[in-house]
């Protein structure tokens, strides 16, 4: 409203706003004032949006030592220009109802099921509850009984024997179906929670979403009806009511990559006084420790380097480079279920399709950062995400 108590339009109100603040500056001297240098990268950013095209997602690349955000990218975006000389009612409207939603900061608050990127997760809990070691193995014949159902493994066909290496670097879901009813969610969950899931990160900025990583208490609380042991089964292959943000994704890999410490993330490297002198400098901050033994976190690396580096990984055709090796892990995280979907890829309309997931770090003998990659119904984490982490190491 103005002065009168009339209302405004948006376009009306911006202009107010302009001379409010002519009025604010007239008689006032120039002081000058410190400048904030941010961590972010121009080059990778530019680099990213043009790997990305105009898929809708979100893309985090962080200093697995440091925590410092080297890129946090988003799209579809806007030009806040438009605020500030007045945005129409025409132009509020085509963003407000946009179906990708671009006034929604993707990276801390798009909240999505973290797919197979969740399974080694689930793997650092049934190493640390003793209910699987580096040699335990259960057979995949492309489906588990369940219940009276079949719940079925990406790979139709099955994977036979699958060990634990193998059960990462081919993203075998019996795997980790067999890991989770050994477990129960709340074991799950404690070990999720641990690398920074399903909770803010403390990156500072406004309306940061905290994700799910859910227990049987939080669903008889919320939900008022009883934990059902099926659901377990889709909690450890990172669907049913799993929720991380990309922040969230790229945190977590960060302590898989550093040695299991979770690091707060921050997007302001110095602030710097008028003349040239740091002020302020941001120093590392430990959040936490990951619930992960040193042997333990050894298997979980050395399976996301065989989805990259090995033969038969996931991501062996798309992330892999030469000249530095990367080491991550594919996700399809489902929109729907599976009987909800269409039969044939082509056929599928896009509002329907799976988002594709990529999380993973760089360079695998000595990290450095840490990169996750989420496509908003991109299908496949390995022929859409992994490219775009790779062009980032580029």
């Amino acid at each position: 409203k103005d002065r009168l108590g009339r209302e405004l339009s948006m376009e009306d109100a911006g202009r107010f706003l302009e001379e409010l603040s002519t009025l604010i500056m007239q008689g006032t001297s120039e002081v000058p004032g410190n400048n904030v240098r941010l961590s972010i990268h121009l080059g990778l950013q530019q680099q990213i949006a043009a790997k990305f095209g105009d898929q809708s997602g979100a893309v985090v690349v962080i200093d697995v030592r440091t925590g410092l955000i080297r890129a946090m990218f988003n799209h579809p975006t806007f030009d806040p220009e438009i605020f500030a000389r007045g945005i129409s009612q025409a132009e509020w409207d085509a963003l407000s109802t946009h179906p990708d939603h671009p006034l929604e900061d993707k990276a801390i608050r798009g909240i999505y099921p973290p797919g197979s990127t969740y399974k080694l997760f689930t793997a650092a809990a049934g190493l640390g509850e003793g209910v699987i070691d580096a040699k335990t193995s259960f057979t995949c014949t492309g489906s588990l009984r369940f219940a009276g159902q079949d719940r079925r493994c990406w790979n139709k066909r099955g994977h036979g024997p699958v060990s634990l290496h193998k059960a990462i670097q081919q993203s075998c879901d019996v795997y980790f179906y067999n890991v989770a009813m050994r477990l129960g969610v709340d074991k799950l969950a404690k070990y999720a929670k641990s690398f920074g899931l399903g909770a803010p990160t403390g990156i500072g900025l406004n309306n940061e979403k905290g994700g799910l990583i859910p227990t049987s208490e939080w669903k008889r609380i919320v939900k008022r009806e009883e934990w059902q042991e099926g659901e377990t089964l889709s909690i450890g292959i990172g669907q049913g009511f799993d929720l991380v943000t990309p922040l969230q994704l790229a945190v977590a890999y960060a302590a898989l990559a550093n040695g299991g410490r979770v690091m707060e993330p921050h997007l302001v490297e110095q602030v710097v006084g008028p003349d040239g002198k740091v002020v302020w400098e941001q120093t590392p901050k430990v959040r936490g420790e990951a619930l992960i033994k040193p042997e333990h976190l050894k298997l979980l690396q050395d399976g996301l380097f065989a989805v990259v580096n090995e033969p038969g990984g996931t991501a062996y055709w798309t992330g892999r480079l030469d000249e530095v090796r990367l080491a991550g892990k594919t996700g399809t995280s489902q929109v729907f279920r599976q009987e909800e979907r269409w039969a044939k890829g082509e056929e599928i309309p896009y509002a329907l399709r799976d988002h594709a997931l990529f999380a993973s770090y760089v360079p695998v003998e000595n990290p450095e950062l840490a990169i996750a990659v989420i496509v908003e119904h991109g299908e496949h984490g390995s022929s859409t995400a992994a490219p775009i982490a790779k062009a980032v190491v580029e």
